[in-house]
């Protein structure tokens, strides 16, 4: 009994730490929600309505909000965005300023090689292979449908995955499927 023991803890001790991840594909990447350019934002500033309003983050990351000017946005989680939002408001503007910051549309994701319709199409949290080839209107004959290419956001090249049917797609990303030879 003890030895059974023992063996439960030293095989608990080695799965400290690592995440499953579903499907086998790639595990999100850590910066994947945080806002980048082509985001667009709903800002609410309670108790001030014409600081209320839809934002889209420009391509250089900032957000241009009235009275206090440009804020880098891009890197931020919405809630951290709503601290910067504050702070800056409250530096002699408002007092005690409450704001929400929430993401009305992420970046779009790209799906191309063989699919029926290859394009761009909106991200939609919880996105994954299965919905992204939806999306684009299924395979083509020649799709080799045991493999995927991905290029996360930000990264420099694509990199290939084993294709299963709950692989986690992310904004930005873009997705290929090649042919199959036979």
């Amino acid at each position: 009994m003890k030895l059974l023991l023992a063996l439960a803890l030293l095989f608990l001790s080695a799965c400290v730490g690592q995440t499953p991840v579903a499907g086998g594909g790639p595990p999100p990447a850590a910066d994947a929600m945080k806002l980048a350019a082509g985001d667009k934002v709903k800002v609410t500033t309670y108790g001030e309505p014409t600081l209320t309003g839809e934002f889209q983050v420009t391509p250089a990351g900032t957000l241009a909000f009235p009275l206090i000017g440009d804020v880098q946005a891009a890197g931020l989680e919405p809630a951290a965005l709503a601290g910067a939002l504050e702070a800056k408001l409250g530096a002699g503007y408002l007092l005690n300023p409450k704001v929400a910051v929430e993401v009305l549309t992420f970046r779009p994701i790209y799906v191309l090689g063989e699919v029926q319709k290859p394009g761009e199409y909106p991200y939609t949290p919880g996105l994954t292979i299965r919905g992204a080839v939806a999306k684009a209107d299924g395979f083509t004959y020649r799709a080799n449908q045991k493999k995927v290419f991905v290029k996360r956001a930000g990264e420099a090249g694509e990199t290939e995955y084993p294709l299963t049917a709950d692989f986690a797609i992310m904004p930005g990303d873009t997705v290929r499927f090649s042919e199959r030879y036979f």
